[in-house]
């Protein structure tokens, strides 16, 4: 079983590729990492995609397939984290990540708007450092959580300003929560996503040179994630 993983298989023992990707958006080469991509995909014995196959559904256009030649089953969002009714604690958490310098150029606007914001919120890095570059009243910031303490902070909060991975997606769908998004800048696929929750009237976004904390205030007229609770298929495991 292969996360994304591209040579993890084995032809003598069944094997399954899990991806939302059967569209591989790339900008004007995007036919051809789609073609390449489905080449990979054709050489397991089946591809689980994480989402429902009802329409609309969260992977949108990414998800579509136009040729029978590969066995695809659509699994139903799948998430690590649940959801728990605990005391709301902070109304804005900030999940930072994606590669560099795009996280660390968000943090930094975020972190001189935040000044002003008279909220509580907390800001989670996603680095792996001891240090902490500032400390602002109303806002707690922390370098990195683990699972289980991030699947706290977000049942813990009202809504969450992130960028729109698709794993974050699911995450937020599984624990029914209100956000805002913001792709990474040049991710054609965080773009899509993006622009797409947005239609589907699930969560706004805005681009980063664009984004101001006074837009969180949009979020009250999108109902926000909720969850499919769509049941895992265990005769999917009979391929074993």
């Amino acid at each position: 079983m292969s996360d994304n993983r591209f040579g993890v298989r084995n032809s003598t023992v069944p094997s399954v590729y899990i991806t939302h990707q059967l569209q591989v958006l790339s900008g004007k080469t995007t036919a051809i990492t789609t073609a390449l991509h489905q080449q990979i995909i054709a050489k397991f014995d089946a591809c689980w995609i994480p989402d429902t196959q009802q329409r609309p559904n969260l992977s949108g256009k990414l998800s579509e397939i136009h040729t029978a030649k590969l066995n695809i089953k659509f699994v139903g969002a799948l998430s690590r984290l649940k959801k728990q009714k605990l005391q709301k604690k902070y109304e804005l958490l900030i999940v930072l990540s994606g590669p560099e310098p795009q996280r660390t150029l968000l943090e930094q606007k975020l972190l001189k708007q935040l000044k002003a914001y008279t909220k509580k919120a907390l800001m989670v890095r996603g680095v792996f450092t001891e240090s902490i570059p500032v400390n602002i009243s109303n806002t707690t910031v922390v370098n990195y959580l683990l699972s289980d303490d991030l699947q706290k902070a977000i049942n813990q909060s009202n809504i969450v300003l992130a960028r729109s991975g698709y794993s974050t997606l699911l995450d937020l769908q599984k624990l029914e929560k209100k956000a805002f998004f913001i792709p990474t800048p040049g991710q054609f696929e965080q773009e899509y996503l993006a622009q797409h929750i947005e239609s589907l009237q699930i969560a706004p976004y805005a681009t980063q040179d664009k984004f101001e904390l006074k837009m969180l205030d949009r979020i009250n007229n999108f109902k926000g994630f909720s969850n499919t609770d769509s049941n895992f298929d265990e005769g999917l495991l009979h391929l074993f």
